[in-house]
């Protein structure tokens, strides 16, 4: 049972270089907020990225990268790494094939895509869109590569370079897009867009080749291999299908919620991504990272049959993303406004622009845990070969988040705050239905624990919400009439005290993984 354990300090490694991929996409939106502010520009290249992103949500990131790791793993465990090895060829040989194909069927149709897409923007605006989105459509090729490569570095036991890798595509989309942004159009109006496509198309370029020296040194030699008749790449295959719609239920509803918003007010597409990318953050620094180091573990796990081993990995790797993500919803709900000013309010970016985003950004929140508890729990189904279950919930998800969406627009007249809403929920119930089934596949999922330490780690988190409202609202001056620097001092002494709140209620409530937290930190002490 040793041999295949969570490595918690893996996890915390995914998580730092996380932390800085998800820092720096802050910085590149902040960059671009300043440059083209919040409304008509930014909700055109937004929406045009949107369509790319997608698909790579849903076959690169998404469903290719949870299959591949998947099979990968096994075939490892049972083969051996030759055998690993010439799958990995030959599934890169397909990705390559298939995702080329992809591309130009995408630049090709990118009028009609735009067009259900975005059915709210004007024909002006929808012509920028289907420019720039054919611009940025190869970007799900590369993308696709690097998934590939970050998957087989994972099931190797390589997750730093893999996780810093989104930072290079930040990077390269900041000093490419500004740069070529700046050639087209120095003031940086409609035409510096194309030059944000490019930096896009670099970012993409710089997350492949940054993983490659390491793919070198594990092992990895790609040969070009076309045949595809292979039981490996079969399996590949099969899990793709379902996990296609169960690995992206939140981005299609996010999508669902850019195509609503596009009928809104200029700017909503913009305050929506704005929001997410912020939610994000918490949500790549933890849930992403434990999922990261839980998928290659439990699929070698699935192997040996042991369910027990198995649902207790399952189980923590969940209990300690909520243990994570509750003071990060938490900190989202009442520091939303000044968190959003702090980052994006300069340049083009208005006040106004702050408030609606911080609005977005309160109603995402609330389904943060829902989001990162999916992250751990949909893949897992995979290890164990019940791929159809996470995309049977998944139908259910999107059907709930449209319907949804329909009733808090039109009929409560709530805007993107609803749209938002709708997907917060549609994400809780997500998770809440894929737990079930989950739980009746294994017997139990050690749920008593798991609600202990959800209770426990909201009661915690309440002394925590207290500090931040008192900050709000007695210390209003400091945190949103102020310089900059004051502002950010403010508001890093903020969550610095609300942390220790946190993470000390949790002690004294003996919340088991605290105590893990502490035991990491003292090895790494011992070893200094």
């Amino acid at each position: 049972m040793s041999k295949h354990k969570l490595n918690t300090r893996a996890a915390g490694l995914v998580a730092v270089a996380v932390m800085l991929s998800r820092v720096l996409g802050l910085v590149r939106d902040s960059v671009f907020a300043y440059l083209f502010g919040a409304g008509r520009l930014m909700d055109v290249f937004n929406m045009a990225f949107r369509l790319p992103n997608l698909l790579r949500d849903l076959f690169a990131e998404g469903a290719l990268s949870t299959a591949f790791i998947t099979v990968f793993s096994k075939k490892i465990e049972s083969d051996g790494d030759d055998s690993a090895w010439a799958l990995a060829s030959k599934i890169t040989t397909l990705a390559l094939v298939f995702m080329s194909a992809i591309t130009l069927l995408g630049i090709v149709m990118a009028s009609s895509l735009v067009s259900i897409m975005a059915p709210g923007f004007d024909a002006e605006k929808a012509q920028l869109t289907v420019h720039l989105t054919q611009i940025m459509f190869p970007f799900i090729l590369l993308v696709s590569l690097a998934a590939l490569t970050m998957g087989m570095l994972n099931a190797r036991n390589v997750f730093g370079i893999p996780a810093l890798a989104s930072s290079f595509f930040n990077l390269g989309s900041i000093v490419g897009g500004v740069f070529f942004g700046w050639l087209y159009d120095p003031s940086f109006g409609p035409k510096a867009l194309t030059g944000l496509a490019i930096g896009t198309l670099i970012g993409g370029f710089l997350q492949l080749i940054v993983q490659l020296p390491s793919l070198r040194r594990v092992g990895f030699r790609f040969n070009p291999d076309f045949r595809w008749r292979d039981s490996g790449v079969k399996q590949v295959l099969i899990l793709m299908i379902p996990s296609v719609i169960a690995g992206s239920a939140v981005q299609i509803n996010v999508v669902v919620n850019s195509g609503f918003a596009s009928c809104l007010q200029e700017g909503a597409v913009t305050w929506l991504q704005n929001a997410f990318r912020l939610m994000q953050l918490p949500l790549g620094i933890f849930g992403v990272a434990i999922a990261t180091v839980t998928l290659p573990v439990v699929s070698k796990i699935a192997v040996t049959g042991d369910k027990v081993h198995f649902r207790e990995t399952l189980a923590k790797a969940m209990r300690l993303a909520t243990f994570l993500t509750i003071p990060s919803a938490m900190g989202l709900l009442f520091l939303s406004e000044p968190i959003i000013s702090l980052i994006y309010e300069r340049g083009k970016f208005t006040h106004d622009s702050s408030v609606h985003t911080a609005q977005a950004l309160q109603f995402y929140a609330i389904g943060l845990i829902g989001y990162s508890c999916i992250k751990v729990l949909s893949p897992a189904f995979y290890a164990i070969n019940k791929k159809w279950t996470p995309m049977f919930v998944s139908f259910g998800s999107i059907g709930i988040n449209i319907i949804l969406s329909w009733i808090l627009i039109f009929k409560l007249n709530m805007g993107h705050r609803g749209l938002a809403l709708s997907t917060a929920i549609s994400a809780t119930l997500n998770f809440g239905t894929l737990y079930l089934f989950m739980r009746s596949e294994m017997g139990s999922l050690v749920s008593g624990k798991f609600v202990m330490t959800f209770l426990r780690c909201i009661t915690a988190s309440l002394l925590m919400a207290a500090w931040c409202w008192a900050v709000i609202h007695y210390g209003h001056y400091w945190v949103g009439n102020h310089s900059f620097l004051i502002r950010a001092l403010t508001l890093f002494i903020t969550i610095g005290v609300a942390t220790v709140l946190y993470f000390g209620s949790c002690w004294v409530l003996r919340v088991e993984e605290v105590h893990d937290a502490i035991q990491i930190f003292r090895r790494k002490l011992v070893r200094r």
